[in-house]
């Protein structure tokens, strides 16, 4: 139930609090945000809109005793189902009688569209508050992450009062255009889930299963490759040989964050054989740019404006 009384307290105590900038103000929230998306149990759905196109899921999420249980359910088209236990997630593609067998990656569509957060992420991003509003029949405080420069998404966020869960969510590029857009048209804060809630409902008999790749070796703050002309503020967070489930071939994984942004540069071994085409392609927020360099295809993807992903790609060379 709405808890006016808790909601006027807080905004009581905000208006007390003349000494706490909006940036503090705004990284609290930040913080809460996630440990309500880890820590809370909930149940809805929300549309997430790409491109345009709206695709309307059901989520129900539980965690108990530090044990994380999730159910996503696409209600549009292909019916695409999402099962995590903990750090392991089965993805249902119905279309392509497929199950994906994998460590937790960006699977949830909802958490995919947030942005992580992080102490150093300041120097690159402007933090602040923009009011209340209403979502899904519940208070909100608007909390918006402004890039400092071109290279990076900027994002407005609308979190429960009460809880701090996103109830939605938008990114825009450079040119203010949205990129995608996360909405809770409805949602509920259970005490308990039960099991049957995260029982696969898709009749997977006879699909093809297929596994993650897995790394070939610990991941370290080195390469020997590296990026030349390196966006400001992007460091070096994970570097590894890593098996793919499609490839005899190794391929290098590099890892760039500037404490919110991620980017991944994938570098194929010259004996691999891939379909991959040159140039940029986009999935929602997520710009990919490929090139081939010495007989090798190089990938840069990530949820960061298309000059970005162009940036790791074409100035990544040997060290």
């Amino acid at each position: 139930m709405f808890n006016s009384s808790r909601i006027a307290l807080a905004a009581a105590l905000l208006s007390l609090a003349g000494a706490v900038s909006a940036g503090e103000v705004a990284r609290e929230w930040l913080d809460r945000m996630h440990t309500a998306l880890d820590q809370m149990t909930y149940i809805g759905t929300f549309v997430r809109i790409d491109q345009g196109e709206p695709e309307s899921m059901a989520v129900a999420h539980r965690y108990v005793d530090g044990v994380l249980t999730e159910r996503i359910l696409s209600l549009d088209g292909v019916g695409r189902e999402i099962i995590r236990q903990d750090d392991d997630v089965r993805i249902i593609y119905p279309d392509q009688m497929v199950v994906r067998v994998d460590k937790v990656v960006a699977s949830n569509p909802m958490v995919a569209a947030l942005p992580s957060y992080s102490q150093a992420l300041e120097a690159h991003y402007e933090l602040k508050e923009f009011g209340t509003d209403r979502v899904a029949g519940r208070q909100t405080q608007r909390i918006g992450i402004s890039p400092r420069d071109e290279y990076r998404y900027g994002y407005l966020l609308w979190l429960d009062w009460e809880t701090a869960m996103p109830l939605r969510s938008k990114s825009w590029n450079a040119d203010e255009q949205v990129i995608e857009e996360v909405l809770f048209t409805e949602i509920e804060y259970p005490d308990e889930l039960p099991d049957s809630v995260f029982v696969q409902t898709t009749d997977s008999s006879g699909y093809t299963e297929l596994r993650s790749s897995e790394p070939l070796d610990e991941p370290a703050l080195h390469s020997n490759w590296i990026v030349e002309s390196l966006p400001i503020g992007f460091e070096l967070i994970s570097s590894m040989q890593k098996s793919m489930t499609d490839s005899v071939h190794p391929v290098h994984h590099m890892v760039y964050s500037d404490g919110l942004a991620t980017v991944s540069l994938f570098i194929d071994s010259p004996e691999a054989e891939t379909d991959i085409a040159e140039g940029f392609y986009r999935v929602g927020s997520t710009n990919a740019y490929s090139v081939t360099k010495d007989g090798r295809k190089i990938t840069a993807i990530g949820e960061v404006p298309a000059p970005t992903v162009e940036a790791f790609a074409t100035s990544l060379r040997p060290r």
